[in-house]
């Protein structure tokens, strides 16, 4: 049985895209600290790759932990979260609910890089709303909320804490009918 985290392969070809945007917000704060190391910039390029057709799941799955072993060449928090947030957007081609770590990943490596500015993560989180094309909104809604299905990456565990399920919960939130 499928997990409702999957989503079907043009929901996860949509939402990789945003993703990869949101990853690419981002990606500075990782390139400052560790230029050399492009796993990152990589994973994301997969993501637009897969996003358009070009890659096929499959491929991409097997490589989805590539980007986030780059976390271990950052030394600040905001570098680490902006790795992650790549490792997310290139996770999208074997579950779509990675998209909303991707997401939650970049608002939190945008709130540390402006630890001065307690408005940077709402910042963050209203420009990747405002992102959201219809297609990205209609499959993010198809989701499971947070907390709802255990199996994956929406279940209890990492993404569902702290600032990262509050930004996941925010975005979820924003999805409902209103």
């Amino acid at each position: 049985m499928t997990s409702p985290q999957a989503l079907d392969d043009p929901d996860r070809r949509a939402v990789a895209e945003w993703a990869a945007d949101c990853a690419e917000r981002v990606l500075a704060l990782f390139e400052a600290e560790a230029p050399d190391d492009l796993r990152p910039r990589e994973a994301i390029a997969r993501a637009r790759a897969y996003a358009r057709g070009e890659l096929g799941a499959s491929d991409e799955i097997r490589r989805r932990f590539v980007a986030g072993r780059a976390a271990a060449a950052a030394t600040s928090p905001g570098a680490v979260a902006a790795a992650r947030s790549a490792a997310q957007a290139a996770a999208v081609a074997h579950l779509g609910a990675h998209a909303l770590g991707a997401a939650a990943y970049a608002a939190k490596a945008a709130a540390l890089a402006a630890p001065d500015d307690p408005r940077a993560l709402d910042h963050e989180v209203r420009w990747q709303l405002n992102r959201m094309s219809g297609e990205v909104r209609a499959a993010l809604s198809r989701l499971p909320r947070l907390g709802e299905d255990r199996a994956g990456p929406l279940g209890p565990g990492l993404l569902a804490s702290g600032v990262l399920g509050s930004v996941i919960r925010t975005i979820q939130e924003s999805l409902e009918p209103k």
